[in-house]
């Protein structure tokens, strides 16, 4: 059976994932995607070799089987609402935002959906989740991004916090992975993922520094556990077209999707 896939945002993420999967993968199709801007998506599909309808967010899963969310976090349960109390699969990417809209899990069981989140820009969330079959006790993130990566997170505004002109490190704020989430709603996602694969939103502290030294997204997670203590680190490359996010976070969406259809499934 070929999978049925919306994505939902035709931004630097969303546009990646739909190139992919319109240039051929065994057992996807790009079934339809939602843009803010529908003129300028219409003119980008011109160039896709099977162009797909541009509709609202809402209706996404009229045309898909599963909705890949790569939209603003304040427009998560517009998309993953109604797709899910259709049973719908939704890949969400605003994992930060589903902290607050932890209800959306609730009626993804209801309706017979299901709510997807895959790794993005981290690394590790297999080895996290096999510990917390066991018992972790402590679970910390360090990440360290370029200034402009950071400038204007709602955070930021609301601190008068200055990330402009730096000659060195700062550390802009220090906390749970809930508070990160909603401070930073297009920076720290990651951090989202992390809590929910761990020991949760409320346990996960997260340190974010704004570093005029660093060219790319710096993520350090420490992990104390009954069956393992580890230190990860990955170096993203911001994307071109948004530095808030790396390159690596459409790669990891695409390489979850080819996993739900491949005969051949490696990793938790």
């Amino acid at each position: 059976m070929t999978l049925r896939v919306a994505i939902g945002g035709f931004g630097a993420i969303g546009k990646v994932v739909a190139q992919h999967v319109d240039r051929g993968i065994d057992g996807l199709t790009l079934a339809a995607i939602s843009a803010r801007d529908q003129a300028r998506a219409e003119t980008a599909m011109a160039g896709f070799r099977r162009p797909v309808p541009v509709v609202p967010l809402a209706s996404l899963w009229e045309h898909a089987d599963l909705i890949v969310e790569c939209a603003p976090a304040a427009l998560l349960r517009e998309l993953a609402e109604p797709a899910l109390a259709h049973g719908r699969r939704v890949m969400v990417l605003s994992c930060g935002a589903l902290l607050d809209n932890f209800d959306l899990v609730e009626v993804a069981r209801r309706h017979g959906g299901r709510v997807l989140v895959p790794t993005g820009a981290l690394l590790g969330l297999d080895a996290v989740a096999a510990a917390a079959e066991g018992s972790i006790s402590t679970v910390r993130m360090v990440t360290r991004k370029p200034p402009s990566g950071l400038a204007g997170a709602p955070y930021i505004e609301e601190n008068a916090i200055s990330v402009s002109g730096l000659s060195e490190a700062k550390r802009v704020f220090a906390g749970t992975a809930r508070e990160a989430a909603r401070g930073f709603p297009a920076n720290v996602n990651v951090a989202a993922a992390l809590a929910l694969a761990g020991i949760g939103p409320d346990r996960t502290t997260i340190e974010i520094w704004a570093d005029p030294t660093v060219t790319r997204n710096i993520h350090r997670i420490e992990v104390e556990a009954d069956a393992a203590r580890f230190l990860l680190q990955i170096e993203n490359v911001p994307s071109t077209e948004n530095p808030r996010t790396g390159r690596l976070t459409p790669l990891s969406v695409i390489a979850a999707l080819k996993k739900l259809v491949s005969p051949l499934a490696v990793g938790t």
